[in-house]
Parts: C-alpha cells; sequence; structure tokens
C-alpha cells in the first residue's frame, strides 16, 4: 500500500467522525447533558435491587405508601446493566454507555442510509438534522435503547426488502432483547406492521407474477411478525407488558398533565417543526410515487410525534429513508452549475467513504473506555440543577418521617437517600397513576383541601424547588417551618402541634 493511498484510507469518514464527534462530545463535557433529568439515579437503583433480590420487582420499593404498589419494571434489563456499570465505573460508565448507544445510533443511520443509495449528501444532512431534532431527549435513561434498535429493526426490514435474504429473522432475537431492555419496543412492531400492511397492499394491484410476489413477502412478514410478538411475551411480566403502553396512553389524565405526554407547541421546538414541513414538501414535489410503506411510516409515526413530544425523536429515525430518498431525488434532477458541483462532491466522498478505514472511530471508543475504566474524568449530577446539597442536609441531620417531594426530586431522593429516604412520588408517574398526580396537582397548587391531603399521607417534612409557587407559599405557613435553602431547593419541617 503506498503513502497516498495510506493516507487516503487514514482520512476520517463521516461515519467514524459522527461516532467520534458525538461519543467525545457527551462523554467529555461536564456537566453532561446527558444527566439532567433525576430518573438515571432511580434507575441505577432499581437495577442494583434487581441484583440484591435476583428477581425482577412485582411491586415498588422506593415510596412510602403502603401496601406497595404494583410495578412494572418494563426497563429492568436496562437497569440492571446501569447498575453494574455504576458499580464498576461510578457515574461515567452510565454516560459513557449512553453516549456510545446514541453515537452508534447516529453512525448506523448514516450507514443504512448510504446503503440505500441516497447519496452521502442527502445521508449527511437529514442525519445531522435527526440528531437535531432528537436532543430534546438526549438523557442517560433507556429510551435510548430504543433510539438504536429502532434504526437496527428498520435497517433489518429494508434490506429484506430490497434483496430479500435472511436478514428477517433477525427480528424476533431483538425483539427478545428490546422488549427486556424498554417499552419502546411497541415502535418495534409498530414498524413492522406498517411494512406487513404496505407488502399487503401490493396484492391488491398490478400483474399476477407482482401479486405473488406480494402474497410471498407478505406472509414473510406476517411470519416474522408473530415471531417478535411471541419474543415481546418472553419477559418477567409476560403479556401484561404488552398491555403497558396501551394502559399508558389511555390514561386521560395523564397524558394532559405530564409535560413530556404532551403534544410539541408548534413554537416549541423549530427543528422538529422544520423537519415535518420539509417532508411534507418533498413528497408534494416529487415524482416518484410515494411506496404504501413509507405513506404509514409518516402517517403512523406523524401521528404519534404530534400528540406527544416524546415521540418526535422516534418519527424522526423512522422517517428518515423517506427523507433521504426524496433529497436524492432532488439532486438528479436538473443540470445547472450548483447541481453538477454537489454530485460531483458527492461522488468524491462516496469514493472516500469507501475507502476509509474505521481508525478514527475505534480510537474515540478505546479513549472513552479508557477514561471510564482508569476514573480520569468522573461524572455527577449537577448539584446547580439536582437537591444534592439539600439532600446532603437531610441525610446528615437525620430528618425522619414521610415526604412531600417535587416529582422532578423523587428520582434524585431515591438515588441519594434510599433506604433511608422513601418517596412521595417520582418519574414513574404511570405506577402512581392518575388518582395520586391529581393529590400532587392538589398540593402544590393549594387547592381547597391541600393540607387534607398532607395530613392523610402523615406528610412530616417537605424538599422542593426554591424557586416555585408552593415553597414561596409555604415560606408565608405558620405550621411549617424552613429549615433549609439553597439556590435548588428548600426544606421544611412540620411545627409541632401547640399543647
Amino acid at each position: 500500500m503506498n503513502n497516498r493511498h495510506l493516507t487516503q484510507c487514514l482520512v476520517p469518514s463521516i461515519a467514524d467522525l459522527l461516532l467520534a464527534t458525538v461519543l467525545c462530545t457527551l462523554f467529555f463535557t461536564t456537566p453532561s447533558q446527558l444527566l439532567l433529568d433525576g430518573d438515571t439515579g432511580y434507575h441505577i437503583r432499581a437495577g442494583e435491587e434487581i441484583l440484591r433480590a435476583r428477581a425482577v420487582p412485582l411491586f415498588d420499593m422506593f415510596s412510602q405508601h403502603a401496601p406497595p404498589l404494583p410495578w412494572t419494571a418494563h426497563e429492568w434489563l436496562a437497569e440492571v446493566i446501569m447498575a453494574l456499570l455504576h458499580q464498576a465505573c461510578g457515574m461515567s460508565g452510565v454516560v459513557a454507555l449512553y453516549a456510545l448507544l446514541l453515537a452508534a445510533t447516529f453512525r448506523l443511520l448514516f450507514r443504512a442510509l448510504m446503503s440505500y443509495h441516497a447519496g452521502v449528501l442527502p445521508a449527511t444532512a437529514v442525519t445531522l438534522a435527526t440528531l437535531i431534532c432528537s436532543k430534546l431527549h438526549w438523557l442517560a435513561r433507556p429510551h435510548l435503547f430504543t433510539f438504536l434498535l429502532l434504526v437496527v429493526f428498520h435497517y433489518l426490514l429494508e434490506a429484506w426488502r430490497r434483496r430479500g435474504g435472511r436478514s428477517l429473522w433477525l427480528l424476533p432475537p431483538l425483539m427478545l432483547l428490546w422488549a427486556n431492555l424498554h417499552g419502546g419496543f411497541a415502535a418495534g412492531l409498530l414498524l413492522l406492521a406498517a411494512y406487513l400492511a404496505g407488502t399487503a397492499a401490493g396484492m391488491a394491484g398490478g400483474t399476477p407474477e407482482t401479486r405473488r410476489a406480494a402474497r410471498r413477502k407478505t406472509g414473510e412478514l406476517g411470519a416474522a411478525f408473530l415471531g417478535c410478538l411471541a419474543a415481546a411475551l418472553l419477559n418477567p411480566y409476560g403479556w401484561r407488558l404488552l398491555l403497558f403502553p396501551l394502559r399508558l396512553v389511555s390514561d386521560r389524565y395523564l397524558m394532559e398533565h405530564v409535560a413530556e405526554f404532551l403534544p410539541p407547541s408548534i413554537h416549541g421546538w423549530l427543528p422538529f417543526n422544520c423537519m415535518l414541513l420539509l417532508l411534507i414538501a418533498l413528497f408534494a414535489l416529487s415524482r416518484k410515487k410515494t411506496e404504501p410503506t413509507e405513506l404509514l411510516l409518516v402517517l403512523g409515526f406523524g401521528y404519534m410525534a404530534l400528540t406527544s413530544a416524546r415521540y418526535i425523536p422516534l418519527f424522526n429515525l423512522a422517517t428518515a429513508p423517506a427523507l433521504a430518498a426524496r433529497l436524492g431525488e432532488l439532486g438528479q434532477e436538473g443540470g445547472g452549475r450548483w447541481v453538477r458541483f454537489l454530485k460531483g462532491l458527492s461522488t468524491r466522498l462516496a469514493r472516500l467513504e469507501r475507502r476509509a478505514l474505521p481508525v478514527w472511530g475505534a480510537a474515540a471508543v478505546a479513549v472513552v473506555t479508557a477514561a471510564t475504566a482508569g476514573g480520569l474524568f468522573r461524572h455527577s449530577f449537577d448539584r446547580r440543577l439536582m437537591p444534592v446539597d439539600a439532600c446532603e442536609f437531610v441525610l446528615r441531620k437525620g430528618i425522619k418521617g414521610k415526604v412531600f417531594n417535587s416529582d422532578e426530586f423523587g428520582d434524585y431522593l431515591i438515588y441519594r437517600g434510599y433506604p433511608a429516604c422513601r418517596v412521595f412520588i417520582d418519574g414513574r408517574l404511570d405506577m402512581y397513576g392518575a388518582q395520586r398526580l391529581k393529590e400532587y396537582n392538589e398540593v402544590i397548587d393549594f387547592r381547597p383541601g391541600w393540607d387534607r391531603v398532607l395530613e392523610r399521607y402523615g406528610i412530616s417534612w417537605i424538599i422542593f424547588e426554591t424557586d416555585s409557587r408552593f415553597a414561596r407559599f409555604l415560606q408565608q405557613r405558620g405550621e411549617w417551618q424552613l429549615i433549609y435553602a439553597d439556590e435548588v431547593a428548600t426544606v421544611f419541617e412540620k411545627k409541632p402541634a401547640p399543647h
């Protein structure tokens, strides 16, 4: 290999640049963006409890409610992985895991779009746009497994649709893994259902030969769907896990009062608005006939994204191939100077992409792994966002009794305070249900009867956001004594009743 060829091989590919940039930026930035949410803490403790008991829980152990609440720990396998990494490498191990998952997701997405002959420039543009749109959910939580597995599922389905082969039969084993990592496995079933319905639509017209081919492919997809459904049943909760997403979305109070379940504001997330409008415009301008599967994916995942902001990343990941194909089609039309320039640039970049060795991506993974294992870079929750100091005060003073806490603080209290401190509420709102969320909202909005709710639960101390209306309200109440305050959290203790 001559020096020139070696140099070309060592030029980083776009796929490697994506992996290295996302991985190193997320890991070597402190405080980490991945730790902006306290849910990470409760997932770690849940994993530790599963390891300790050697069983997946059926009932909650972190809250003060009695009898214990039924709990579907649908993320149990991801929580075990998080707990093992936390025990071995501290919070840095957890951050490294999720940084790598995100980096791998977008590297694989780019490579998948390239394999669909979208062209380097459209594939790069769509991957970057998808990356930007998904940033609102870049948190060290099990849902990032769903991001990666959705891309893998889509790639395998497209590979089978375009080239045939046996890639379809990798889906049930992947579903077995997915169903035990995160409840987002339902997105995989929806993706498969869209391909099944879209392929079945091919039996309605065309020549006898095309109808026979569509019938055969529909049978294969139907078998794969049933295989995935059976694989999803192989979890600690059996068929009840399949009903979990349905129970969640059917609870109207939760859907209407939890921020991440609310529909996106038209002014709230500009990247998503732009992506949606661009996709609609490209479909309208395209001369290529829209395939039924493409249409079902856009309509299905688009509806999900418009009803709940949490589904925006899934919409972008599921519709990325359709968007890249339409962008690539635009690049093939016309013959102006700019079009010729972009075609030539795309051709040269494609050659580099094929020749480049995956050196830089491997180097980035090695550096992050060494920094994590060697303890050279340490991550922790940001004390400017989480009640780190307030919790240390509570534990140091040995404050006992039942707590009423902010739902945003509950997950961190589990991470730092369990088992000494058991929370009133935390991020598992699906477990607490509409009734307890209503009671929580009655208290923090100090509606008539709010104090009776605290009496009914025997609350003796409260920890809440310092800048909240509720904390300011309590400071005016004679029965609650302020015992600690910083810029993040305020702690109140109930005064003894006068004799």
